[in-house]
């Protein structure tokens, strides 16, 4: 008899869990339709069958908030994170829920916290920095900084600090890291405005003729300096502008003098992929791809017409290789 009711127990319980992740495979579904409500009421009816699924809880977390039920998605998230087996997706949800109801210092604790569980999670350096970069930008831009030192494969604190750089007049980290963020976020919303960035900051540095002659004796310091020294070699390209054209000789003669005088002593993954790319028959393509749309639509789709087979190797590539950047290439420091 023990027997038979130890079957049929077992048989319900597994039975209420496969009807609790059919419902959850539903309700993402909605999540992805847009469709807030119904993903909220389907999430709630899985959650019932299964109360301490950390998915199901994350996912009603996220859809609340996708629903702007703030409240609520606090109300789901403060016990979440309390629990041991929270992961940064519970912090990171339960910041954005903060965020949207400006309780700042709420939000400034829950990164804290976070960090000092994920030290080495990118993402709550990016967003704990984004929260703060109005009324504290130096803070936010060590927060990025720390973000891309423990977790260099994160793209959005390359974003962030590309876009603060740009406004400090930092042009070398800016383009760095424009140009870094692009090949691990290649073909969302934000890749648009920081191949915008990119080119407008490769402009600057050619008009403004910046050097790093007097840099410190700082290994990050002589990396920049080495970066601004090679680039200047070029100015002699630009007497016609700044166009894909001649950024396209400008950086396959910088690649070249790059590994003839710095390659050894300062690895850099990005000068690597683009060394790559040089010797693949690919940085015609690439350099077109990075500045073509946002220097002349009309001229890029005229280029496009005529090189669509280099256009569609490239991307080919770039959509089958992943960009990830080593420990130890870190050379800008705070």
């Amino acid at each position: 008899m023990l027997t038979i009711f130890l079957f049929v127990a077992s048989f319900i319980f597994a039975q209420s869990t496969q009807d609790a992740s059919t419902l959850h495979e539903t309700a993402k579904t909605f999540l992805r339709q847009g469709d807030y409500e119904n993903a909220v009421l389907v999430l709630n009816k899985a959650l019932q069958m299964q109360p301490n699924d950390l998915q199901i809880t994350k996912d009603l977390l996220f859809a609340n908030y996708l629903k702007r039920d703030f409240a609520k998605a606090l109300e789901i998230g403060k016990p979440l994170v309390d629990r041991e087996d929270a992961d940064v997706q519970s912090f990171q949800m339960l910041g954005l829920a903060y965020k949207a109801l400006a309780e700042d210092k709420e939000a400034e604790k829950l990164y804290k916290r976070g960090l000092k569980k994920f030290p080495n999670e990118g993402i709550l350096y990016s967003e704990y920095g984004d929260m703060i970069a109005t009324r504290e930008p130096d803070n936010a831009m060590k927060l990025w900084e720390t973000g891309i030192q423990f977790d260099p494969n994160h793209s959005s604190n390359y974003y962030f600090t590309a876009k603060q750089y740009a406004q400090k007049g930092e042009v070398v980290w800016s383009i760095l890291y424009a140009e870094m963020f692009l090949n691990m976020e290649s073909f969302t919303g934000r890749s648009t405005e920081m191949k915008n960035l990119l080119l407008e900051q490769y402009k600057k540095f050619f008009i403004s003729g910046i050097t790093n002659a007097n840099a410190a004796a700082k290994k990050s310091a002589q990396f920049t300096a080495a970066v601004a020294d090679v680039l200047n070699k070029q100015q002699g390209q630009v007497s016609l502008g700044i166009t894909p054209e001649s950024l396209t000789v400008i950086r396959t003669r910088f690649i070249l003098d790059w590994y003839d005088k710095h390659g050894e002593k300062f690895p850099f993954k990005l000068f690597e992929h683009q060394k790559q790319l040089l010797q693949e028959g690919m940085f015609e393509a690439y350099n077109y791809w990075l500045f073509g749309p946002a220097a002349n639509l009309k001229n890029y789709q005229t280029w496009q017409q005529y090189h669509q087979e280099d256009l569609n190797s490239f991307l080919g590539f770039i959509r089958s290789k992943v960009f990830k950047v080593p420990e130890g290439q870190q050379y800008r420091t705070l």
